[in-house]
């Protein structure tokens, strides 16, 4: 069982980056330190779209329209550490306590 919650922190943790990646690189690209013209900022660019997109969606249905400020990465980066939180403190120590 310990196994099984290492690997959702691990994902977790892997997805955490792709975020701060994606937000680096959008900052990159719109401030026009990287040129979307190119093939390899644009494949990895669109990548990034595609892995983050569908966790924004639905938060930014929610907050409201700041015009050009994005808050959807923050609030998914806040769940994300929100849920490592959970597992940390509860999940962990009651696999140790059942001795699972």
């Amino acid at each position: 069982m310990l196994a099984v919650i290492q690997v959702v922190l691990l994902i977790l943790n892997i997805l955490w980056w792709i975020i701060i990646v994606s937000a680096i690189l959008s900052w990159l690209l719109a401030f026009n330190i990287l040129d979307y013209r190119n093939n390899f900022v644009r494949s990895v660019a669109d990548m990034l779209y595609r892995l983050t997109e569908p966790l924004y969606r639905p938060i930014r249905r929610v907050l409201p329209n700041l015009g050009g400020l994005d808050l959807s990465p923050l609030v998914v980066l806040l769940v994300i550490f929100f849920i490592q939180q959970l597992i940390f403190i509860y999940v962990i120590p009651a696999i140790y306590r059942a001795g699972i």
